[in-house]
């Protein structure tokens, strides 16, 4: 018996069925890209990839999630997001919740506020071209970031730019999710 192979479609051979490419999560082409292209046209490639690469979900829950160590450790309004995060958890200083997140370009979507029980919320990481998040990972080196945070989070959510808007684009992440 001879090992014969099927006659040649003329067609390339399909790829095995998953995640495309995403390759803005390389830094290194990411800054050759932004060296060689303007701002507005390197943010809508990337939000391109993002959006066909969809949500990673590698860590969901914004206290552990890689890709936003850094902006935890930043402090506004005198509390690191970190803290905020575990005040939230917590059930602490509820009133202060969404004016905290807001800070850092995150929207709080959904969240119990029953003192006993799991918080179940749902944060909204802003991802827009002037997001407020933009600045801290910029000054940091980390210029890929929307990639690098769309890895993590539970669910991408991109909005298509109208006459009146610019495109928005947000990362779902969950705190102290129900099980």
């Amino acid at each position: 018996m001879t090992d014969k192979k099927p006659p040649s479609t003329g067609k390339p051979e399909a790829k095995p069925a998953g995640r495309p490419e995403n390759p803005y999560l390389d830094g290194d082409f990411y800054n050759r890209v932004r060296d060689y292209t303007e701002r507005d046209a390197t943010f809508s490639k990337e939000l391109k990839a993002i959006a066909d690469r969809g949500a990673g979900k590698q860590s969901t829950d914004a206290r552990f999630a890689p890709s936003l160590d850094l902006l935890r450790g930043v402090v506004k309004k005198g509390v690191s997001l970190n803290d905020m995060l575990e005040r939230i958890v917590l059930g602490k200083e509820s009133a202060l919740w969404e004016a905290w997140l807001a800070t850092f370009g995150i929207e709080l979507r959904g969240v119990s506020y029953d003192k006993a029980g799991p918080r179940n919320a749902r944060l909204a990481l802003d991802l827009s071209l002037n997001a407020k998040a933009n600045p801290l990972f910029s000054n940091e080196g980390v210029r890929n970031w929307r990639s690098l945070v769309a890895e993590d989070c539970a669910q991408v959510q991109v909005e298509k730019p109208t006459v009146e808007t610019a495109a928005k684009a947000y990362a779902i992440f969950f705190l102290d999710a129900a099980e």
